[in-house]
């Protein structure tokens, strides 16, 4: 039995919109996926929140899996 992923994720840098789930990495953290909801977009980068963390939006680059920096997401 094939167990399915709980989110359903937007990889589509273009077509952002607040509300959407994405998957954001964390460089010191090698990659590993963590998810995010997002609540603002801009032109050059999004800010999301991680469910884990409600009352810490963080700045992420606009790409298709966004990257926090190390400071906003372990600071």
């Amino acid at each position: 039995m094939q167990e399915s992923c709980p989110f359903e994720f937007n990889f589509d840098p273009t077509s952002f919109k607040v509300g959407d789930t994405v998957s954001y990495r964390v460089p010191k953290l090698a990659g590993f996926p963590f998810a995010a909801t997002i609540t603002a977009v801009y032109d050059d980068y999004l800010e999301i929140i991680d469910a884990s963390e409600p009352g810490k939006p963080m700045k992420a680059t606009r790409e298709s899996r966004p990257v926090v920096s190390d400071e906003a997401a372990l600071g």
